[in-house]
């Protein structure tokens, strides 16, 4: 037992540097802030992929009409992923000349197989795009009206080949969802860190941009098109290793795309899990050795805490690794959360470890021998 309180010890070492490592990243990266003026020459399209999103759709619509940046320069792109609703409807009737509707079933035979429907949307969308800047988001998300002319500047100020942007939750009406969004934000913060300290490759489909001349220069999902996630950070390390200077984290707010944390323990799982089943399949071994350290961290506090049930004079033990573990992530979140004007759900914090830890643990296990549902597919 002392031995395996040790190995604990070195764990919570490994994951309080870690920490601090990433605390340091996060405040050494440099808030951009877009001028003022509407600026820019960048052709840009936004490609959306949207599968049974009637409800959520109307809402990113309008967000994608209210963009500064010129219409004459923008065009958008949503494919819809043979829904059974009226997405492609809604789409279809909406009053803007630069938002385009593309069926995959006018492409695409119902019957055939494909383990990445949303590469495969990516794909068909980007053969089809007339601007030079790639923008990527989800149906379910809505921006605020300088996000693509944010993105733009920041583009055009620093020329990177791919830029990962901020991601939040909002609209959380209870417990469960405050977590979660208090959850997205710890992992906001850590890619920005990490692209900030080259130290990982992390990003969200909801908020990205790449060149689409580096997407054909890398082969786009060639090589990854058979894993069913990953269409934004397996990407974002193959365009890495092609132009290692060029990827960038944009931490400005007027580039922050929101979207809507899940209604059901199951739904939160299941996305948690398609999360996790990516992580042996990442190149990139500096995250991989980062996720795996994290991973038993989380291990050892839920079996030094299950032990402490039934041994008494473990809870001290216990008790102490969780103040640190609640110590570190605090000091790592309490600027990551100022940045997101998400500081309120700070109090919630605390009582969400008991929910927390239980959960990276079982969501990493099924990542890799489990299964989950997808947009309605089951994904082995």
């Amino acid at each position: 037992m002392y031995f395996f309180l040790i190995i604990v010890t070195g764990l919570a070492l490994g994951y309080g540097v870690l920490m601090l490592w990433y605390s340091l990243g996060w405040r050494k990266l440099p808030e951009f802030v877009p001028a003022q003026s509407p600026g820019g020459n960048t052709r840009v399209t936004v490609i959306i992929p949207a599968r049974d999103e009637a409800e959520n759709v109307p809402a990113l619509l309008k967000s994608l009409q209210q963009q500064t940046y010129p219409a004459d320069l923008l065009e958008v792109i949503i494919v819809d992923d043979f829904s059974t609703d009226d997405t492609a409807g809604i789409i279809t009737r909406f009053p803007a000349t630069n938002i385009h509707l593309l069926r995959m079933q006018d492409l695409l035979s119902k019957d055939e197989r494909l383990n990445s429907y949303k590469k495969k949307a990516i794909a068909m969308a980007i053969a089809r795009a007339k601007g030079d800047l790639i923008v990527t988001t989800d149906a379910d998300c809505v921006m605020g009206p300088r996000w693509i002319e944010t993105i733009v500047q920041f583009y055009e100020t620093y020329r990177p080949k791919f830029i990962a942007a901020p991601v939040s939750f909002y609209k959380e009406r209870n417990f469960f969802m405050k977590l979660q969004s208090l959850d997205f934000i710890t992992m906001q913060g850590i890619t920005g860190a990490a692209a900030w300290l080259k130290s990982g490759t992390m990003c969200n489909g909801a908020n990205l941009a790449y060149e689409k001349a580096a997407f054909h220069a890398v082969g786009g999902f060639t090589g990854i098109d058979n894993i069913a996630s990953g269409d934004d950070m397996l990407l974002m390390y193959k365009i890495y290793s092609a132009y290692p200077d060029g990827v960038r984290y944009l931490k400005s707010e007027e580039a922050i795309v929101r979207t809507l944390p899940v209604d059901t323990l199951k739904g939160f799982m299941n996305q948690r899990i398609r999360w996790s089943s990516k992580a042996d399949k990442y190149e990139d071994k500096r995250l991989t050795w980062v996720l795996l350290l994290v991973y038993l961290f989380n291990v050892s506090m839920l079996v030094l805490g299950a032990i402490a049930l039934f041994v008494p004079h473990w809870w001290p033990a216990f008790l102490i690794l969780l103040l640190l573990k609640v110590t570190l992530e605090l000091y790592f979140l309490v600027p990551v959360a100022g940045f997101f004007r998400k500081t309120a759900l700070l109090i919630w914090f605390i009582p969400g470890q008991l929910f927390h830890i239980p959960y990276i643990v079982l969501a990493g296990w099924l990542g890799k021998f489990g299964s989950y549902q997808w947009k309605g597919r089951q994904v082995n």
